[in-house]
């Protein structure tokens, strides 16, 4: 355990731990995952001794948030408990899975080692960690969209190991293909789309006229691709998040400029694009999404073949122009310079059918592990009517449905939210 005293407000600590990367083979390869634990820097507070709160980040693919101050849901967590921050096997400060790492394998080796960076061996690699930190004793934990899906998971597979868990903004169905979670998450986008165009007057002006500009000309993002008319659409992710539709539209105001030499696009927005996108930075978000929702089946780029489905999104000249949300298409691999390697691999993890199966729903029905989920009705990223069917499969379940809040509630309100939950849970008073 190294001392990490560089954040303010806070105590820390780093651990590394080695794990194997197929726990069907545990004297095989092995990778290593990091952990951050928080604690109040006080010692009279007896933090140290307190239990621990499992923090299970979204994506896939994304390590854990990186805290600067005591604030938000961790500040109400560290009033009882100590706060574990997984990178998730493959991110962060774990064993990186990128181009570079996975070079020296061909297509079919690169799928296979990536095949084991699911749900599944994030929980296998959480309860070895549970093993060494706190034996014999249980944890608490929370998981933020995905996340939600690994405490699913968790109280699925390891259940003797948990205390009680929360979930924010991600409740998933425990039955629904990939194909009918797009269908909904469409219906969704289609339904932000017309919330941001109305409220922002000049937006569809605005990303029209960028639209027909890249389409005539070979315009660059700052990473080098160019920047077409779909990649553009790309940054629909954003408009399903607290100030996210603010975010877009600052950007679109600048993306055009007028100079004496013609009509470009500004320098700043290319720039700006391409910290509101992830896919050169965070693979695993390409590469696995879907496979989250696959049990004995392929995903076949479920994405790709349910836009089929709606023509709005096939972009022309004079006709409106609409974002897409959180979708990963195959294309990705085409355009995106650090996923152009991996093509390959993408397209044998995207056909393979036979991924292991997620849930027991007997198991689920039948759990005793207290569980608070906040689910947000508004949400474009899980569908609050496959979380609503959720609710009514696991036992102990309670939930808290709300308007209040888009998909990234926790990161706007999170003390306020996690306070809510834990009340929830014991039946207690708000604080």
């Amino acid at each position: 355990m190294k001392p990490d005293l560089s954040l303010a407000g806070l105590s820390a600590h780093k651990h590394t731990f080695t794990l194997p990367l197929n726990y069907d083979d545990p004297q095989g390869k092995k990778i290593q995952v990091f952990a951050r634990e928080l604690t109040l820097p006080d010692a009279d507070t007896g933090s140290n001794e307190r239990p621990f709160l499992v923090f299970f980040q979204g994506g896939p693919g994304f390590g854990a948030v990186r805290p600067v101050v005591n604030s938000g849901w961790i500040k109400r967590a560290l009033t009882e408990f100590r706060v574990l921050l997984l990178d998730q096997r493959g991110t962060g400060l774990s064993t990186p899975v990128s181009y570079l790492s996975l070079a020296h394998f061909n297509s079919e080796q690169q799928a296979q080692y990536l095949s084991h960076f699911r749900a599944d061996n994030i929980i296998r690699d959480a309860e070895t960690i549970r093993e060494q930190l706190c034996p014999g004793q249980k944890w608490s934990i929370i998981g933020q969209s995905f996340g939600g899906f690994c405490v699913l998971k968790y109280l699925n597979d390891a259940p003797s190991g948990l205390k009680e868990a929360y979930i924010t903004g991600g409740l998933p169905s425990l039955t629904r293909s990939a194909d009918e979670v797009y269908q909904a998450t469409y219906q969704r986008v289609l339904a932000k789309n017309h919330d941001f165009f109305t409220r922002f007057s000049d937006a569809q002006e605005l990303v029209t006229q960028l639209a027909e500009h890249i389409s005539h000309h070979d315009v660059r993002i700052a990473t080098g691709e160019r920047l077409t008319v779909e990649m553009l659409q790309l940054l629909g992710i954003n408009i399903g998040m607290e100030q996210g539709p603010e975010a877009v539209y600052y950007l679109l105001e600048h993306a055009l400029i007028d100079t004496d030499i013609g009509t470009h696009v500004n320098p700043l927005f290319l720039a700006q694009f391409c910290q509101m996108l992830d896919f050169n930075t965070n693979p695993i978000f390409a590469l696995l999404h879907e496979s989250i929702y696959c049990q004995q089946t392929a995903s076949n780029w479920s994405a790709q073949r349910v836009r089929a489905q709606y023509d709005e999104f096939n972009y022309e000249f004079g006709k409106d122009f609409l974002f897409t949300g959180e979708m990963v298409y195959p294309w990705f691999f085409e355009q995106f310079t650090n996923l152009k390697p991996l093509k390959h691999a993408a397209n044998l993890l995207a056909t393979k059918n036979d991924w292991s199966t997620l849930y027991n729903l007997d198991t689920l029905a039948n759990n005793q592990v207290p569980v608070a989920a906040a689910i947000y009705s508004e949400d474009m990223f899980v569908e609050m009517r496959y979380s609503l069917e959720t609710t009514k499969q696991v036992g102990n379940l309670k939930y808290w449905l709300t308007s209040e809040y888009e998909h990234n509630g926790i990161r706007m309100d999170g003390e306020h939210i996690l306070d809510r939950l834990i009340a929830l849970n014991r039946g207690t008073q708000l604080r």
